[in-house]
């Protein structure tokens, strides 16, 4: 009986203890080493894809209000978007901040849809730091080897973590109304 409460407890621990520490761990959707996410979604059975369409392409309008944000392709037959969406991720109350830059592709089908997050970029904008664009896996890689490049690095995952699943709940919001 105690070697089996004791199992549970050892099994149980790392949970506890993820669940009290201040910032929980950030976890990213992975391919082949980079990171990926690749969502469907079902929707309303009346829904057709001529609507859920128009309804994904006003969202992505509206989505990002950066000047860095492009459709470059809307094909209505193939009820395709693709594009590039921005973040601006504060990191200190310095001013500091990051412009997180990635590809977007939304497939649209009669009741569903399908969105892809894919070939993410930062920028980090303070002084003594190059302004170029830069693939993030090298960065997120040593992150979560325990290695950040800042002591910002927190604050960059956690609200590049936030900004996406608030992207995802918008969309999923302006495609079911």
């Amino acid at each position: 009986m105690f070697k089996k409460l004791f199992i549970v407890i050892l099994t149980l621990l790392p949970v506890i203890s993820m669940a009290q520490s201040e910032n929980p761990q950030v976890m990213f959707q992975m391919r082949n080493g980079k990171m990926y996410f690749d969502n469907a979604y079902s929707l309303n059975r009346g829904l057709k894809k001529d609507t859920l369409y128009n309804r994904a392409l006003n969202w992505f309008e509206a989505a990002f209000p950066y000047p860095d944000k492009v459709i470059t392709i809307a094909d209505t037959k193939k009820g395709e978007i693709d594009g590039t969406g921005i973040f601006k991720i504060a990191t200190s109350s310095d001013g500091h901040y990051y412009w997180m830059k990635f590809a977007v592709n939304i497939s649209i089908h009669n009741a569903t849809y399908e969105l892809k997050v894919y070939d993410v970029y930062e920028k980090p904008i303070e002084p003594g730091i190059s302004n170029e664009y830069s693939k993030i896996e090298y960065r997120w890689w040593d992150y979560r080897q325990g290695k950040p490049w800042s002591s910002e690095d927190d604050a960059l995952f956690k609200g590049f973590n936030d900004d996406l699943n608030d992207m995802m709940v918008s969309l999923q919001k302006a495609m079911s109304k």
